[in-house]
């Protein structure tokens, strides 16, 4: 037998094909059995006809459960009846590997789906995010290639902290004691002086005591820094960026999208549409003059001013010239507003949030150390980084896009927990 995914066996349309999977569903009568096989690629119903077969083929046929692995030959031909268009008429199949009783049925609640994650990961809801993610981490490979950057990867050991001192994950490192990756920023800055232009996707660990919808402990960082970029440009970048694989993914998936309840017409609207950028202090007056949320300058938006000031844009929007005093010390100050950071957040609409953190890349060591200072921080942990000014530094930037974010959003997802295969939380590092 040549095999050949049912994807390819529903293009082919009639006659002889060979497919192989696990069974998805299966009922059946003393004549029939229906079985609808899947594989990465769809599902496909296939009949079994006991006129076809001895007795005893058939006895085997009537013993297929839920999750059996099997491999068969037949004809197809197009069915409206059928699950997806098209039924196989079998002639052949081979049982490869049994199945007790699977315990994934209808109805089962969220945390005993993530307990069996192992096998969850089978179901057609999360076979459809992960190719969706394949596809968009694909797509953005290729968006870098294009743009002409060069593939960094930085040590997930670190030394010194990125994002704040009280999300790190500690690790003992032989005699002395390292941390987790919180981003892969600092060297970044230091390849850019090298390579100019680098991005990456690496795992990432945030020691966040969060039990949000949001938030995942280990998740994944898509991040680029940039030579000679300042804060206008890489905000322009990053929009560049979302937009280019937003678009691969509706190119190739619009029917995944649609099974996990995505409006796919909206979301090409989206994808087509220019993504504004606002100030913060823009954002407050919005917050004020539509929803009568005043909020202070200082303050950082909290997951419900963002979903409010989102209520009043379909797209994602850029928001700049967050307050400096809350901004980690390596965001410059505006020089002309000095209360003002030159950064960057990007919000998703209907509720998804913050999807991008970014910055053009302060080159004034002196208000670094300072800051480092008003942190807690020691300074001299960050000599290395302060070398990259020290030695020929040139104005750069960066951001990081948050995978499972971007993937929740893109998806309709209700939980973050659905855009990663085996996610890690507060109270979950298993299976």
């Amino acid at each position: 037998m040549k095999f050949m995914s049912i994807k390819e066996a529903m293009k082919k349309g009639s006659g002889k094909v060979s497919i192989r999977g696990w069974v998805h569903r299966e009922r059946g009568s003393n004549k029939f059995k229906f079985v609808i096989l899947r594989d990465a690629s769809e599902i496909i119903q296939c009949v079994i006809k006991k006129e076809n077969f001895d007795e005893k083929k058939f006895e085997e046929a009537d013993k297929i459960k839920v999750e059996c692995s099997m491999k068969l030959s037949g004809t197809i031909k197009a069915d409206k009846r059928a699950p997806t268009g098209f039924e196989i008429d079998v002639d052949e199949f081979e049982i490869v590997g049994w199945c007790d009783n699977y315990p994934i049925t209808k109805d089962q609640s969220p945390e005993f789906l993530l307990d069996n994650r192992h096998l969850w990961l089978r179901s057609r809801k999360m076979n459809a995010i992960l190719r969706i993610r394949s596809t968009y981490v694909n797509a953005r490979e290729e968006f870098f290639k294009k743009k002409g950057f060069y593939k960094f990867d930085p040590p997930i050991l670190q030394p010194s902290q990125c994002e704040g001192g009280s999300t790190l994950f500690e690790v003992k490192y032989y005699k002395n004691k390292t941390y987790l990756s919180q981003s892969w920023q600092l060297y970044a800055e230091a390849a850019v002086q090298s390579l100019e232009r680098v991005y990456d996707t690496a795992p990432t660990f945030r020691a966040e005591k969060m039990k949000t919808s949001r938030h995942l402990s280990e998740f994944w960082m898509v991040e680029m820094e940039a030579a000679w970029m300042d804060l206008k440009e890489v905000t322009e970048f990053a929009k560049e960026e979302i937009r280019y694989c937003l678009k691969k993914v509706l190119e190739k998936h619009a029917k995944d999208l649609e099974f996990l309840g995505q409006d796919v017409k909206h979301l090409r609207k989206v994808a087509d549409k220019p993504w504004p950028t606002v100030k913060y202090r823009e954002v407050l007056g919005v917050l004020k003059e539509k929803e009568g949320m005043k909020i202070a300058f200082g303050k950082d938006l909290r997951t419900i001013e963002e979903d409010r000031v989102m209520k009043h844009f379909d797209t994602p929007i850029a928001v700049t010239h967050y307050p400096k005093k809350i901004m980690a010390f390596y965001k410059p100050r505006d020089p002309e507003n000095p209360d003002e950071a030159l950064c960057f957040d990007m919000l998703a609409p209907k509720g998804y949030g913050e999807i991008i953190g970014g910055s053009q890349r302060s080159m004034d060591v002196e208000q670094m150390t300072e800051d480092l200072k008003n942190m807690g921080e020691d300074p001299s942990n960050y000599e290395w980084y302060f070398d990259l000014r020290k030695y020929g530094g040139v104005p750069h930037s960066g951001y990081g896009v948050g995978l499972e974010r971007v993937i929740a959003w893109i998806c309709n997802l209700d939980n973050i927990k659905d855009a990663i295969a085996f996610p890690r939380t507060m109270l979950r590092w298993k299976p």
